[in-house]
């Protein structure tokens, strides 16, 4: 009988990894992004053909692939936008004063065009698996798509650790939207919120035919809204995650950013 620890050390394990990847790429000198985006965007071709196959096989095999080929996909978006490829038409710092509705616009434009390519990936994968006999895959970018967004909202209203040090060099004007508050009036409803994601989904996973493809891919899906989950607690706290990837922090140490024209 399998054990349904292993689908939550994996997704634990390929949470931690890519992550860290992707830190490291992008604090990698700006000549190696092209290339690094290159790499990445090699893959994609392979990551839908898995989420396609993976929504028709109702096997352990099938949620595991497509757990992995959606975060492929996330990982891909991800790195076009800190990267500096897809971002938005506003590429400034907020404008002093600015304050209500309009920093909220304005805050928007700086990322607007990632955001439009979040949402019509989310759209293509739930077409790709919602309905199929495997929806782990769709279930795993859902997930990924809810809890980043709450996270966003947050940091725009304001929480403790903003953790602007992420941000690479050319996306540091991206810091000056964000605010710095001990709590807003979302995050309480967002941990709310996800916890009971948390436990519903694990309950659902734990209550499935051990071993089964159903069990497995609620148990991946849960470990990623716990993993959010955490990161939201992250966001208060007086500690913060870097440690857990400073492997990923590294390359910023040894190849201090050198701005090139493109």
């Amino acid at each position: 009988m399998a054990s349904p620890w292993l689908p939550i050390l994996y997704a634990i394990l390929i949470w931690w990894l890519s992550t860290g990847l992707i830190l490291y790429l992008d604090g990698l000198p700006r000549r190696s992004h092209h290339w690094s985006m290159l790499g990445a965007t090699a893959l994609m071709p392979l990551a839908a053909w898995g989420l396609l196959a993976a929504g028709s096989m109702p096997s352990v095999t099938g949620a595991y692939l497509g757990f992995t080929c959606a975060l492929i996909v996330w990982g891909w978006i991800e790195m076009s936008f800190l990267m500096g490829f897809v971002t938005g038409p506003r590429r400034s710092a907020l404008p002093e004063g600015t304050r209500g509705w309009r920093r909220f616009v304005c805050a928007f434009e700086t990322m607007a065009y990632h955001e439009l390519l979040l949402v019509v990936a989310l759209l293509l994968v739930l077409a790709a698996g919602i309905g199929g006999e495997n929806p782990a895959g769709a279930w795993t970018f859902l997930a990924l798509w809810v809890m980043r967004l709450s996270t966003k909202l947050n940091i725009f209203l304001g929480v403790r650790n903003l953790n602007e040090g992420w941000l690479p060099e050319h996306l540091r004007y991206l810091a000056s939207y964000f605010n710095r508050r001990r709590m807003n009036v979302l995050f309480p409803f967002s941990i709310m919120a996800s916890s009971l994601a948390v436990w519903l989904v694990f309950a659902a996973g734990f209550a499935a035919a051990p071993g089964s493809a159903e069990a497995v891919a609620l148990l991946l899906v849960g470990s990623l809204l716990a993993l959010g989950l955490i990161e939201h607690l992250f966001l208060v706290l007086p500690v913060s995650l870097d440690g857990l990837f400073r492997w990923g922090f590294r390359s910023r140490e040894t190849a201090p950013e050198r701005p090139t024209p493109r």
